[in-house]
């Protein structure tokens, strides 16, 4: 479901950069994910795990990479599901579920997510992503 966009060219754009992102984060694609970046993007995650609040702030490719590296090494993605996509250029709100692989605990937990994007210029300016599980 896609809604409110201006226009068929600025919500295909958005659409994109969603599928990209998510689909970089699944498999686990550390250049991908860096790439769909502005060089001052804003990524922020906010959740809670089984037993503890999350949360992780950081401006700036050079200090993000390291923190989607971790992200990365440490959790695998499967079963993934865009459930919705609101669209109002140049923002997005996504709503996606996936089963999150800990290869620290070595366990799997069912995950609904929720992701607040903007778009400038064909690259990821701010991401704010809000996690907890199933």
């Amino acid at each position: 479901m896609i809604q409110g966009a201006s226009n068929v060219a600025e919500r295909a754009v958005v659409e994109r950069m969603i599928r990209e992102l998510h689909a970089a984060r699944v498999g686990g694609d550390l250049s991908g994910l860096c790439r769909l970046f502005a060089d001052q993007g804003r990524y922020e995650i906010i959740g809670a795990s089984a037993d503890k609040p999350i949360a992780i702030r950081t401006t700036g490719i050079v200090d993000l990479r390291p923190w989607l590296a971790m992200m990365v090494k440490v959790f695998r993605l499967s079963n993934y599901a865009l459930l919705s996509l609101v669209v109002e250029w140049p923002r997005a709100a996504a709503h996606w579920r996936a089963d999150i692989y800990s290869k620290v605990t070595g366990v799997t937990v069912p995950t609904e997510l929720v992701d607040l994007v903007e778009i400038g210029e064909e690259r990821v300016l701010s991401y704010i992503e809000f996690f907890a599980p199933r």
